[in-house]
């Protein structure tokens, strides 16, 4: 933004200290002729030898007060421009590290030294935002990568299979025509999942009254034919936990949960159990399955988008790599907080907890 060219913060500290500085002395210099004058007559005294009058006390007192108050003026300059130098500092470099953050380096930190000021309180939380934009974009850098590779896969896949019926017009073309139909379908599901990531980033839904239980009635509906077809058993409990939310993205993200929860299970006589609850002022709702064991390291990756988890059981519907992290952003968009815990006995454990929905009238 263009702005005219004004004073600087430290000038006009300097000459705001300097100008009370004056303000005071002449205050204090009018106090004393005051009351100076209230003891002094207005005309000679006859007959006493030389007593001073008024006119005599002011030549002799108005030169010194101008010296006294020309010195004051040159010493509020001075001595202004030092402290105000001093105080400003830390702004100063606050201001160099956004400069520094604007030249694209984020990794800078002021880490301003001292006790606690607005001064500091505004470095500490400048450093706080770096970090914060610093691991979004790392985020958002490794998420291009990751998606740009994945989009490449089933892209490169259909060029070959044109490239091979193109170098063979004799061969059958229903197997071919069957392949390019699941790599294509794969490419949808992966841009579809895209769409949804972004849409739950931004934020852009329509609020409204959600029961989480019925979210989670609704997906175990959905998915059932899928857990029959893995020999997974399906288990819902729970009460009636009302949010308030996009009901599409929540359906999704309960969808996404379930779905995990299924393909990442045991070969045979698997379990998932989904339970919802409510509290005080949350509601949550967890999805347990059994599986593997996995280690805290792996858990603690599986919600970054295109991370699988390569010790899990894998199968054709393992999906595209996005699930817990459309069900992390869904979260994170309805202020709420997502929990992945590795069970004891294998299988993961994760947890929902959203803010309750006010009652109603509220």
């Amino acid at each position: 933004m263009d702005r005219a060219p004004g004073l600087s913060v430290r000038l006009k500290l300097t000459l705001s200290y300097a100008g009370f500085l004056m303000l005071a002395s002449a205050l204090l210099l009018a106090t004393v002729w005051v009351f100076l004058l209230r003891y002094v007559p207005d005309r000679p005294i006859v007959g006493r030898g030389f007593v001073p009058d008024q006119s005599d006390l002011l030549d002799a007192f108005a030169p010194r007060a101008a010296i006294v108050l020309a010195f004051l003026l040159v010493f509020g300059l001075v001595g202004g421009w030092i402290l105000a130098g001093r105080m400003l500092a830390p702004l100063t470099r606050i201001t160099d590290a956004t400069r520094v953050a604007a030249s694209g380096s984020l990794s800078y930190r002021i880490r301003l030294p001292g006790s606690r000021d607005e001064f500091r309180e505004l470095a500490d939380a400048f450093d706080a935002m770096l970090a914060r934009l610093e691991t979004h974009v790392a985020e958002q850098q490794r998420f291009a990568a990751n998606a740009s590779h994945e989009l490449r896969t089933p892209l490169a896949i259909t060029q070959t299979l044109l490239e091979v019926a193109r170098s063979d017009p004799d061969r059958d073309t229903s197997e071919l025509v069957d392949r390019l139909h699941a790599v294509n379908a794969r490419a949808i599901d992966l841009t579809e999942a895209l769409l949804l990531l972004s849409r739950a980033d931004r934020r852009s839904f329509t609020r409204e009254h959600v029961d989480l239980s019925l979210l989670a009635e609704e997906a175990t509906e959905t998915l059932l034919p899928l857990a029959e077809k893995h020999g997974v058993t399906i288990e819902t409990s729970g009460d009636i936990t009302p949010t308030v939310g996009s009901r599409a993205l929540l359906l999704q993200m309960t969808t996404n949960l379930l779905h995990n929860a299924i393909v990442h299970n045991l070969p045979e006589h698997g379990t998932v159990q989904v339970n919802t609850a409510i509290g005080p002022d949350s509601v949550t709702l967890s999805v347990e399955n059994t599986g593997e064991k996995l280690t805290p390291e792996l858990v603690s990756t599986l919600s970054e988008p295109f991370r699988r988890g390569t010790e899990r059981i894998r199968t054709d519907q393992a999906g595209v790599g996005l699930g817990l992290a459309i069900v992390r952003s869904i979260t994170s968009a309805h202020e709420g907080i997502l929990a992945l815990t590795p069970r004891v006995a294998g299988g993961l454990c994760v947890t929902v907890q959203l803010p309750a929905a006010p009652p109603t009238g509220a």
